[in-house]
């Protein structure tokens, strides 16, 4: 667990933690195994709980769409600025295809389509700043 060298009355230790639980401790002195019980208890430390906002995903999550990824939304992964758009509104997509190029902390990033299907809806223009989860394209049947 631990190991540290005391220096007492001039002699040399090495102490080694093993095992600790609540006023017990086994150590290791210079070799030899011993356990240790402490006179009052020792808090234990408070470890902050780190908590997150639930990440948004970048398009729909209904069983539907899982199942033949057609129709839905293209969500915005990240804020930042549309730089361009590749698509208009009546063309059709397949997935894996460059559908807008996203500028987010000076990169730019290509959105791709995860859905097959026709473009119906445009929500941004060039120039336009979104955030994270903003809808950015409809994409129907």
């Amino acid at each position: 667990m631990k190991k540290y060298k005391f220096i007492i009355d001039g002699s040399n230790y090495d102490v080694e933690i093993k095992h600790a639980e609540d006023q017990t401790i086994e150590l290791e002195l210079n070799g030899a195994p011993y356990t240790v019980t402490l006179d009052k208890e020792v808090p234990k430390p408070k470890t902050p709980k780190l908590v997150r906002q639930e990440a948004v995903p970048s398009t729909d999550q209904g069983a539907e769409v899982k199942a033949n990824a057609i129709t839905g939304t293209i969500k915005s992964p990240l804020p930042g600025t549309i730089l361009d758009i590749f698509v208009k509104s009546g063309d059709k997509v397949a997935t894996g295809q460059r559908i807008l190029l996203l500028e987010a902390m000076k990169m730019e990033n290509n959105i791709e389509s995860d859905k097959t299907g026709t473009v119906t809806e445009i929500k941004v223009s060039r120039g336009d700043a979104v955030m994270e989860g903003d809808v950015l394209i409809i994409i129907g049947a």
